[in-house]
């Protein structure tokens, strides 16, 4: 059935859009699009906030401008082989098939495309939380957020020491930190640690929303109150049409005048459809959600040497992090959950244990850990926008403006370049 674009008045253009995707990316550039007047159908094959985007730490991470491929690491990957459970993890079962994603992740690790990364990082985050205080005013989201900042925690001198070029980084992208010397100043903003943290970054205009699942939910009914519909189809199928962009799913077939691709790590099969061969991977990221009482968290907590933090999800603790490079089909590894549960258990003596909820999801990845956000090439009827790690909830806000910006044909409020799909 072909649906062609309306004229509204003011000659602006609505047009039909599809986007793939319920996540917490699908669903806040829906409602953008909504707000821009146009009919926004939302596909997804398991419904609102079901993968990463409901199981996440819940952390508006906006200071985490560096990324994943920082220079020098690349000579750590040979030891990611035989520690399965440690803060970067690569399955032996996985190795050979993800060698050129890690070719790519070596050349992004250079020193020259780590600092432009960094740049266009802060960018994104900068343009992103302006445009989530935009989103928590008209949508009336402050009751869902947490503006309890972040710890961002290290054993001893020599990590601290280690970890200034990277506040150094911040500083210069405009994050605002203190950094803090010995247990008893970190007390004063997180009492119960062990005393092995010596020394903390605390990041005070970090927020968390009161849990990601609710967030995306409330975001999502917010679109559909607005215009938008949701359809519980998985899309295996799209293809160009004389009038539009075909969507081919059980039960499914429909023309659109444009579509939005934001469907998170399973992105690149509908990619690969129209002519592109991205290098986007899934970071597999494990938790244990506790029950309330658990443990009295007052602010979000990194282990900065350990790769993973605490955060409050609800009325309870949720332990979760690290980052396991295994694609799609593996089983999923619930001994890492364990690790991570145990692992807090000694750096928080007062935690809890009893009662947690283990739970993996599948985050998009990019080697140089920016998001793809564009035109597809060859396609101008296409936006693509995934990739985001696990800062999926974090540029949310800003990627659902840039949507909507390239769906309009208007231009965004930063230079999308770095963000490109042809970058590789």
């Amino acid at each position: 059935m072909a649906i062609h674009a309306v004229v509204l008045n003011r000659d602006r253009v609505a047009m039909r859009v599809a986007v793939i995707g319920a996540g917490i990316i699908g669903v806040t550039a829906a409602l953008a699009l909504t707000e821009r007047g146009h009919a926004v159908t939302i596909f997804d094959r398991q419904g609102v906030a079901s993968g990463a985007s409901g199981g996440n730490a819940g952390a508006f991470a906006f200071a985490d401008v560096i990324p994943l491929a920082t220079p020098g690491i690349i000579k750590k990957a040979p030891a990611w082989l035989f520690d399965p459970n440690g803060p970067l993890s690569i399955p032996p079962a996985y190795a050979l098939k993800i060698a050129p994603w890690l070719l790519a992740f070596f050349k992004a690790s250079l020193p020259a495309r780590y600092r432009a990364a960094v740049a266009a990082q802060g960018a994104l985050m900068d343009h992103s939380a302006a445009a989530l205080e935009r989103l928590v005013k008209t949508c009336d989201l402050e009751g869902l957020l947490r503006r309890e900042g972040q710890l961002q925690l290290y054993e001893g001198e020599h990590e601290f020491r280690a970890s200034l070029p990277g506040w150094q980084e911040r500083r210069v992208v405009g994050v605002k930190f203190d950094l803090l010397e010995g247990p008893e100043a970190i007390a004063e903003i997180q009492p119960g640690l062990a005393r092995r943290f010596t020394h903390a970054g605390f990041t005070p205009d970090w927020k968390n929303v009161t849990d990601p699942a609710v967030w995306t939910e409330a975001i999502a009914e917010i679109a559909l109150t607005r215009g938008a519909t949701l359809i519980r189809s998985e899309i295996t199928t799209i293809r160009p049409t004389e009038t539009g962009m075909e969507l081919i799913g059980p039960g499914e077939n429909s023309t659109f005048d444009r579509v939005v691709v934001a469907a998170g790590a399973h992105s690149g099969g509908l990619t690969q459809q129209l002519g592109l061969n991205l290098p986007l991977e899934t970071e597999r990221g494990y938790n244990v959600s506790l029950p309330e009482g658990a443990f009295d968290l007052r602010t979000h907590l990194t282990f900065a040497g350990h790769g993973f933090v605490v955060s409050r999800i609800g009325d309870g603790i949720r332990v979760g992090g690290g980052v396991e490079l295994g694609g799609l089909e593996l089983a999923p590894r619930m001994g890492r959950a364990d690790a991570l549960l145990a692992k807090a258990a000694r750096f928080l003596p007062e935690l809890r244990t009893a009662g947690g909820r283990r739970w993996m999801g599948f985050r998009p990845s990019m080697p140089d850990s920016l998001p793809v956000i564009d035109v597809a090439p060859g396609n101008p009827r296409v936006i693509l926008a995934f990739g985001h790690g696990h800062l999926g909830l974090t540029q949310s806000a800003g990627t659902a403006e840039i949507v909507a910006d390239l769906v309009d044909d208007a231009p965004p409020a930063i230079d999308m370049a770095p963000f490109r799909a042809t970058r590789f």
